[in-house]
């Protein structure tokens, strides 16, 4: 089952003196717009989930294409991508060894699925050349607080910064690039990440770029100041509808295609399931400043969401 424990958490910083609204990531903001049920069973109830060979790939490749920039540049070759993929595979079996269970039995095998890891390394190949780069940022965690209080954070697949300053946020994503009428949703974690950016170190960034590794595509936007002003008041008002659902305990299901890949079917009232009782709430006192774990834990799984 996959992890509770925020990575987060041990690099966020304690906002003193400050009493935060909460705290929001990408991931869970993304959760309540697809389904504010999925949102509470993910953050509120902390309900496990199994692990699923395309996440776990996802997890490994970010390692890969993570680690690949401590090498010199010409030693960032599709030879040495897969050579190190099985030391990223024994890096993650230490940290959650029961990734292991989703193989044998009817799960994958993982010869087999190791060379898909393989394939789609090869395909990030025919997108970039990684002897040409120079991040300046990898697996970066990002944070900044609102005039509002409420704490947005995540972590950052790359920043490339040019000679000149511009800024260029790279997110990878192991899936297929999405339809023209899914784009938007797929740029809006790019844009929250970009308001932080912006928010953190006075500049917009010049430029959003999604690899997709699954099919080999890349989507690019360039963002300004007034698309992140819409995303910081987007960010706020999905804010201020999960605490009307927190308030009301009010967590409706959204059924859609994607339920397809949904954990939680069976305790879903969309499928005829009945929802557990809500946990009591966690709650600080009136004149307590709180750090943003106690008031809303962004519990993102060490295994990264499949895109």
């Amino acid at each position: 089952m996959s992890s509770q424990h925020s990575p987060a958490e041990p690099v966020s910083t304690p906002v003193d003196g400050v009493q935060v609204l909460g705290a929001l990531s990408p991931s869970r903001a993304g959760d309540f717009m697809s389904c504010p049920l999925l949102y509470r069973y993910r953050t509120i109830d902390h309900l496990p989930e199994p692990f699923s060979p395309d996440a776990v790939r996802g997890t490994v490749v970010h390692k890969v294409l993570e680690d690949l920039f401590d090498l010199p540049a010409v030693q960032r070759t599709p030879e040495q991508a897969r050579d190190m993929i099985v030391p990223a595979w024994d890096h993650l079996l230490e940290e959650e060894p029961t990734i292991a269970e989703m193989f044998g039995g009817e799960g994958p095998d993982v010869a087999a699925w190791l060379m898909s890891c393989r394939d789609v390394l090869d395909r990030y190949f025919t997108l970039e050349d990684p002897r040409r780069l120079e991040p300046a940022e990898r697996e970066l965690y990002v944070e900044t607080l609102l005039d509002s209080r409420l704490l947005l954070r995540g972590f950052v697949d790359r920043i490339d910064v040019a000679p000149d300053g511009a800024i260029r946020v790279v997110d990878y994503k192991t899936g297929r690039s999405p339809g023209e009428a899914f784009e938007a949703k797929a740029l809006f974690q790019m844009k929250f990440y970009a308001l932080v950016i912006w928010r953190m170190r006075g500049t917009v960034p010049a430029m959003l770029q999604l690899i997709y590794l699954g099919n080999g595509e890349m989507l690019r936007y360039v963002p300004d100041e007034q698309d992140l002003l819409a995303t910081e008041r987007k960010v706020e008002a999905i804010w201020r509808a999960i605490r009307l659902s927190q308030e009301s305990g009010n967590w409706q299901p959204s059924p859609g295609p994607l339920c397809a890949w949904c954990a939680h079917q069976a305790i879903c009232p969309a499928f005829g399931g009945t929802p557990p009782p809500l946990p009591p709430p966690v709650t600080a006192q009136p004149d307590e400043p709180v750090t943003p774990p106690l008031t809303a834990p962004m519990t993102e799984s060490l295994v990264e969401p499949q895109g």
